[in-house]
């Protein structure tokens, strides 16, 4: 299957845009969750949004994966973003099984739906022995999502000067 056009039961994946920018923005308005992330929040959110997607297109012409725009099948909303992000953790290359929704879309079971997804992908056509999620100490929401992926607590770590957990999943 194609990366880049992953399907779940609720969502389409498609590849980020620049024309993706404003609506990503929405994600810094009234999110308690940014605690969690290490942004320079004294940038617009504008600004943030557009730092993130233009990660994510880097990534894309390495062929690194990284994250997907998730809209609603319903209706094309976009939603947050998900995918597998390859990380450099204590020396070995992992890859995230990362997501973020804009706040208004939390509490509806789409976290554990995008993580379920991108897990499913990775672990069945990528070549990798375990896929792992970082998670900011404090954030229990992120937590209980690992948990209903099928993740496991694997250890504490410092990574880009802060302290995560990392749970993870082997085949």
């Amino acid at each position: 299957m194609d990366y880049y056009h992953i399907k779940s039961e609720r969502l389409n994946f498609r590849k980020l845009t620049e024309q993706d920018i404003p609506s990503w923005a929405e994600f810094f308005v009234n999110n308690a969750g940014l605690q969690y992330f290490n942004f320079d929040l004294s940038k617009s959110k504008e600004a943030l949004a557009e730092e993130w997607i233009q990660i994510q297109l880097k990534r894309y012409q390495n062929n690194n994966y990284g994250h997907l725009a998730a809209e609603l099948k319903t209706d094309g909303t976009f939603i947050g973003i998900a995918g597998l992000l390859p990380k450099q953790l204590k020396g070995k290359q992992e890859y995230e099984v990362a997501y973020s929704l804009k706040p208004a879309y939390w509490g509806k079971g789409y976290g554990t739906e995008m993580a379920t997804r991108m897990k499913n992908f990775g672990l069945k056509n990528m070549d990798v022995k375990r896929l792992i999620s970082m998670i900011s100490f404090g954030n229990e929401a992120s937590i209980s999502v690992a948990k209903k992926n099928g993740m496991k607590f694997l250890f504490d770590t410092e990574f880009d000067g802060e302290l995560l957990h990392i749970f993870g999943i082997t085949r």
